[in-house]
């Protein structure tokens, strides 16, 4: 299977916010959102997009690359200008990293680039069966790990999935950042009837927006929150400014939170920004 990084650092956004996290980041995604960040995110023409300028001449691991402050903040976890970056191992081998790091923790993420392409979707259902077997060894002391799933919430879950979920004991807890126009740049990010699948699967979740405060920008958010509740999702929504940098989430986060509060929305920071910078591996 191919992926990006396995990394432990804290959820920095939304539920589970402070919480100690390892993380699977695979590789691949069918948005690009280039949009975040940008003067005019409706506008293509106008963008910075610094992932495709740096130079790799020195860069031998996707640790080594800086923060890109406009466009998708992990553009290295799908640009096929990173691929050769990215890490080929069996499910055996990634499992096993997985155990190392969860030595004390109790909460798996997977996220992307997008974890539920078909793909990644099936490696997904393997890694569960191979931990539920490592874990019910009588010589593991380990518990079987939370697991949130970081999806842009466009595509379907598979059969084998879906029944994976079902049958588990433990959480499976859904992280929709649905991609609204006005902020990402992306026409058709907003796939009700998808998410609905995901709330049949695990009544754990939440709807997670990018907002830059502007009047289209919400919008955009109460119209998708409508097409949300219409087709029976009831997953609660964070709003969070955007921002890849602490610097950036500055230009905005006050306002963004007050506009939340008084629609009566939750505020999500990205804490991982004012901790870390959004260093990769963070």
């Amino acid at each position: 299977m191919l992926y990006s990084e396995i990394f432990k650092s804290i959820q920095g956004e939304g539920h589970y916010t402070g919480v100690t996290t390892v993380w699977l980041r695979f590789f691949g995604c069918n948005l690009e959102c280039q949009g975040f960040g940008q003067d005019d995110p409706t506008d293509p023409s106008t963008y910075k997009l610094p992932y495709l300028e740096i130079p790799l001449e020195d860069i031998t691991k996707v640790e080594d690359l800086p923060v890109f402050p406009y466009g998708c903040d992990s553009s290295y976890s799908w640009s096929k200008r990173y691929k050769h970056l990215q890490k080929k191992e069996t499910v055996e081998e990634v499992v096993e990293k997985l155990l190392a790091q969860l030595k004390h923790e109790n909460h798996l993420a997977f996220t992307g680039g997008e974890p539920l392409l078909k793909a990644a979707q099936k490696n997904i259902v393997k890694i569960i069966e191979s931990l539920v077997v490592c874990i019910r060894h009588p010589m593991s002391v380990k518990r079987f790990p939370k697991i949130t799933i970081e999806t842009n919430g466009t595509r379907d879950l598979i059969p084998d999935l879906h029944n994976t979920i079902q049958a588990s004991n433990t959480e499976f807890f859904f992280s929709v950042s649905p991609k609204i126009f006005g902020t990402s740049g992306e026409k058709d990010g907003i796939r009700p009837e998808v998410v609905a699948g995901y709330n049949r699967a695990s009544s754990a979740g939440q709807l997670k927006f990018v907002c830059n405060g502007s009047d289209r920008s919400w919008d955009e958010i109460e119209d998708a929150i409508k097409q949300f509740r219409s087709a029976g999702v009831e997953y609660p929504v964070w709003i969070m400014p955007v921002g890849a940098t602490e610097e950036s989430q500055h230009d905005n986060a006050a306002m963004v939170a007050e506009q939340t509060m008084d629609r009566g929305y939750n505020v999500s920071a990205r804490v991982h920004c004012y901790i870390w910078g959004n260093q990769i591996g963070t």
